[in-house]
């Protein structure tokens, strides 16, 4: 990848929420058909982050954080465009999302992954093997409402 051509941004006003919501629903499997006001909600809840063509401006990447700031995150909604995968456009992205939430000085930031372990593991994620008995609570939840879709 040539850092010349792409671009890391912290900055949620750069955020084309419409290409996310086309990335995020079109091309994830956590996420398929997902309402375009629930990823709105869910943009506007978290710290979003984007990676952005330096010619044209156009968001080509997307991740988001959810956090209190103090103890707790958790990365989500990883997405690159489909076409751009393979030129180290997801590390670019990784990268500054750990570089921006690092002086945090979180305890714990966790995310899912199908297939992306090897990407991860190269920011220091690392299999939960910690002795805590995860959990989860599933329910009808934004997904399937459409919260404000």
């Amino acid at each position: 990848m040539n850092d010349a051509t792409y671009e890391f941004s912290t900055d949620p006003a750069r955020i084309d929420a419409a290409r996310v919501h086309e990335l995020v629903s079109r091309y994830t499997y956590w996420a398929k058909d997902r309402p375009r006001g629930v990823m709105d909600a869910a943009i506007a809840g978290s710290r979003p982050y984007g990676v952005y063509r330096r010619d044209t401006g156009a968001q080509v990447a997307f991740a988001r954080v959810v956090t209190d700031g103090v103890t707790f995150a958790w990365l989500a909604d990883v997405i690159v465009d489909p076409d751009l995968r393979g030129q180290g456009i997801g590390k670019l992205l990784v990268a500054g999302v750990v570089a921006d939430i690092e002086p945090l000085g979180l305890r714990r930031t966790l995310l899912a992954t199908a297939d992306a372990h090897g990407l991860y593991e190269q920011f220091g994620w690392r299999p939960v093997n910690d002795g805590f008995k995860w959990m989860e609570r599933t329910g009808t939840g934004a997904v399937t409402q459409g919260a404000g879709a």
